[in-house]
């Protein structure tokens, strides 16, 4: 027999063995699908035409069948069925009748569980519409494997499968205070959502964006949430996202296609009503890929994300037993639309007593277990942790201080291994020992009285800082120089206290003629950070007419407000954070405008017994408090600048009022 012939009689053979596989592998399959449709008729009598999911386990399951037709004999028309950890399959057709078997015969098939998925007829006709598209593709074609890969995603949803929820406010208050220390407020807003619930377990749509600057514990609290609720958790961060399709996913049809993050957080949760923690939804962005900002108008709306549709999917899935939070650092970034949509709980920053406290109980006890160390090994006294806040960290929450306790965890261990000592006794005095040179010294941040040095704050995104503002007075032709990067708002706060201080120039004791003969520069210090906001106006009048008076300006004295062409003083935002701000700065005295007086109530205790607030509303009561003495021409007058320009200067107000 030649080589060729051989071969051919070899290949031959081989493809009879293999299709004797098949058929072999074939039975169990046909005859653990007959059993397991008459123990679902058994069960569900009179259920035809009905979408089930299945879970095969077992080694006989037949890894040949991907589909399967019975055929006649059989009584069923199709049956699907996917090899996987989990195994679904889903068939449809009418039951015989008669059929009372409820598991295979003498074990000759795998374990079958089977549950009814109980979904909506739109939704069921769309997936058994998959199912006659599938039947009809021959083995192994392109349009085969996107069906089999969309149905197997829709049979993995939760449909039907729900968590059940434990609703107890005693139970939620305990793991609270477990977990957080102080943010008292921020407990007892999410204990009134969770006694809402206890009331009526049937309340949508409770979608809550947790605002603060970094650190302070927006997630950790959703984590809490999710915990004392018995909620699974699914995280999705939303930094750098600028694709609509990451929210709701790709056609089908695309090559790679995939469903958007809330179907994909959905899937992994197993339940349909877990927590879902959006991240930092304020640091999305847009581009030609669409908005996904837009696209999440629907998902957070109560009244559509019952039918919330992912373009993967295709189907209707009911998001209203979702609970979402979100977190950000800040709302202005976040599109009007979407934030009318969420109840905003906004997280102060911790004051340095806080920070002790946390430092105390969590941050240390989690760093000495992190770096293997027992307590009896590090010693650190209430001195240390006060003196590595002051001058080691300027923050808002406890990222750094958590990083610098580390720190100092490590260089202990060094110590204790290298056997230079067996315990780490850490004091405020050999702090630098443990931690080096010291980053910040309050002591000197410049609060000696100077000419044309003012202390403004200002609120970033971490929270409040203490903004500097200089004004200088050279001889020239009357220009009025701005630097160190300031945005628009700014310039016309400084352009408004310029005109201002011309119509006041007589009162103020300032030559009429000041602006045609000097130049008056403007700057504030860290020139590479953008700064912008108009808080800044009474700052910026109160540097510049001290640099033409020559009276120097109190530097324990700190001031917010922005400024009009007439000197009244208006309200401003963060004044929790600004105050802070300056408790950390060792400001005695903030000036804060009339209007707000009321948010006072929202400072934290300590800080508000730590400083003097002086509520102004005109210009006139800010250069009293601030300058070391009253300008000359209204000393020599006797004006009480202290009072509102109503009871300082009549005639003033009149051309005001004009």
């Amino acid at each position: 027999m030649t080589g060729e012939k051989r071969l051919a009689l070899e290949l031959l053979i081989l493809a009879a063995l293999a299709a004797l596989c098949v058929l072999a592998a074939q039975y169990p399959v046909l005859r653990l699908e007959w059993e397991a449709r008459c123990a679902v008729e058994e069960e569900h009598p009179g259920r035809a035409e009905r979408v089930w999911r299945g879970r095969v386990s077992g080694s006989g399951a037949g890894d040949q069948a991907v589909m399967v037709r019975s055929g006649a004999a059989a009584g069923l028309s199709v049956l699907t069925w996917y090899e996987g950890s989990p195994s679904f399959f889903i068939w449809r057709g009418p039951i015989p009748e008669g059929l009372t078997v409820t598991a295979v015969p003498g074990g000759s098939g795998p374990p079958l569980e089977y549950m009814a998925l109980e979904l909506p007829e739109e939704t069921e006709q769309h997936l058994l519409k998959e199912v006659n598209k599938l039947a009809k593709q021959p083995f192994g074609s392109a349009e085969g494997a996107v069906i089999r890969n969309y149905l197997d995603v829709c049979l993995e949803m939760p449909w039907n499968t729900t968590t059940k929820e434990r609703v107890s406010v005693d139970a939620a208050r305990r793991v609270l205070e477990k977990d957080h220390f102080g943010l008292e407020k921020v407990k007892e807003r999410i204990l009134e959502t969770i006694a809402v619930r206890q009331m009526n377990p049937d309340v949508k749509g409770q979608i809550l964006c947790l605002v603060g600057p970094p650190g302070v514990g927006k997630t950790s609290i959703a984590i809490s949430v999710a915990k004392a609720l018995n909620r699974k958790l699914a995280r999705i961060s939303l930094g750098g996202v600028h694709d609509e399709a990451d929210i709701r996913g790709h056609r089908k049809t695309y090559v790679g296609a995939m469903p958007g993050r809330i179907i994909n957080a959905v899937r992994q949760a197993g339940t349909r009503n877990p927590l879902i923690l959006l991240d930092e939804i304020d640091k999305m962005g847009s581009d030609m890929r669409g908005d996904p900002a837009s696209a999440l108008l629907e998902v957070l709306d109560a009244e559509q994300n019952a039918t919330f549709r992912d373009h993967f999917v295709e189907l209707p899935f009911d998001l209203s037993d979702v609970l979402f939070i979100t977190t950000a650092n800040t709302t202005s970034t976040i599109p009007r639309p979407l934030l009318d949509r969420m109840e905003v709980i906004e997280l102060p920053s911790y004051t340095d007593e806080e920070k002790l406290q946390i430092a105390k109980s969590y941050l240390l006890p989690k760093q000495l277990k992190r770096h293997g160390l027992k307590k009896s090994q590090v010693r650190m006294t209430d001195a240390a942790i006060r003196e590595t806040i002051v001058s080691y960290t300027r923050e808002s929450g406890v990222r750094v201080l958590e990083r610098e306790i580390g720190a100092l965890c490590r260089k202990a261990a060094m110590g204790i291994v290298s056997e230079e000592y067996k315990q780490a006794h850490v004091t405020g005095d050999n702090l630098e020992k443990f931690l080096g040179t010291r980053k910040y010294h309050p002591e000197k941040n410049g609060l000696e009285n100077q000419v044309g040095l003012v202390n403004g704050l200002a609120w970033t995104a971490v929270g409040g800082t203490l903004l500097e503002a200089e004004a200088n007075v050279v001889p020239g032709s009357g220009k009025v120089e701005l630097t160190g990067n300031l945005g628009n708002v700014m310039k016309e706060s400084a352009r408004a206290a310029f005109t201002y201080i011309r119509s006041r120039a007589a009162q103020l004791g300032i030559d009429t003629d000041f602006y045609k003969e000097k130049d008056i520069h403007i700057h504030f210090p860290e020139g590479a950070v953008p700064k912008d906001g108009p808080s800044a106006g009474v700052t910026i009048t109160t540097a510049m007419v001290s640099a033409l008076t020559g009276i120097p300006v109190r530097g324990d004295v700190a001031m917010t407000g922005e400024v009009t062409l007439r000197g009244r003083v208006l309200p401003i935002g963060g004044l929790r954070e600004k105050s802070m701000a300056a408790l950390r700065n060792g400001i005695h005295t903030v000036l804060i405008p009339q209007d707000n007086e009321a948010d006072l109530e929202e400072i934290d205790q300590t800080v508000r017994s730590a400083l003097h607030f002086i509520p102004v509303s005109h210009v006139d009561q800010v250069l009293a408090h601030a300058l070391e003495h009253p300008p000359l021409a209204q000393a020599e007058r006797g004006e009480d600048l202290t009072a509102t320009p109503t009871e300082a200067a009549p005639a003033q107000t009149a051309v005001t009022q004009a």
